[in-house]
């Protein structure tokens, strides 16, 4: 099939790349956008510390150097108060949405579901809490329709982001599975470390990429502190897995002729 025709040059290179790989990085639009949601997220950090006879840090001291701040031991209980405070931002799925709408729709469509609470990851340097092992979200039970958008607060780069295992490679992985069938993640990751793709995410940058990728992070072995979001996207009228409509995803760009149908057969019923 061909969609040549149909797709501007700069699209059809995008949706050739991504096709190829798996995954995009993208600047995202509006970067005062980002600057904001970085600033309401430094906000919501310091009311979650708390009063302190210190001074208070900068806010570039204090998301490059977290571990000054918050220990390992109070991490997670930090990250999870942080994130239910900004999820209450009605501004926050809002703003991701739209500094990377253009490259999610050349991704995905222009008719939209996205997840409806947004998820943070803060990831200290040597802590070994934050780790998120070799896996594919697809093996959990989630549509292989989903995207994920992996937005930092932060410069990420080596050890300090996420690596992926591109898609031929990882479809050659699950073509010969039962190859692997005894092995655990960390026994996978060894076996596959050579091929893996370390991402360079300058802040400023996105990540749009399939999460039936083998993908994962390791411990923090830089200087300074990971903060970053990711969301999950898919087409409105795509297969649901686990992660329903409703429960787990809300509509957020419908157009005129799906609501019209939507409504059409809901009065037949």
């Amino acid at each position: 099939m061909s969609d040549t025709d149909f797709f501007d040059a700069d699209e059809k290179a995008f949706i050739d790349g991504f096709l190829e790989k798996g995954y995009a990085i993208v600047p995202l639009q509006e970067r005062e956008r980002l600057d904001a949601v970085r600033a309401r997220m430094y906000e919501r950090a310091m009311k979650q510390l708390g009063p302190s006879g210190a001074k208070r840090p900068s806010l570039d001291a204090f998301f490059d150097h977290t571990e000054r701040f918050v220990p390992v031991a109070k991490l997670n209980d930090f990250r999870l108060g942080v994130i239910e405070g900004l999820n209450k931002d009605a501004l926050l799925r809002p703003a991701l949405f739209k500094m990377a709408r253009r490259h999610i729709e050349w991704a995905i469509g222009s008719e939209i579901a996205m997840q409806r609470t947004v998820n943070l990851s803060i990831q200290l340097p040597k802590d070994k809490s934050s780790l998120l092992p070799l896996h594919s979200d697809v093996w959990s039970g989630n549509s292989p329709y989903e995207l994920v958008l992996w937005t930092p607060l932060v410069d990420c780069f080596k050890t300090k982001s996420m690596y992926v295992l591109e898609r031929p490679e990882s479809e050659t992985i699950f073509r010969e599975f039962s190859k692997y069938k005894e092995f655990d993640a960390e026994k996978l990751y060894r076996q596959i470390k050579p091929k893996l793709v370390w991402l360079t995410v300058p802040y400023g940058h996105a990540v749009l990429f399939t999460h039936s990728l083998l993908h994962g992070n390791r411990v923090n072995e830089e200087k300074t502190t990971r903060w970053t979001f990711n969301v999950r996207l898919k087409g409105l009228l795509t297969p649901y897995g686990v992660k329903e409509m409703g429960e787990s995803f809300l509509p957020i760009t419908v157009r005129p002729a799906t609501r019209i149908g939507f409504e059409a057969v809901t009065l037949k019923k």
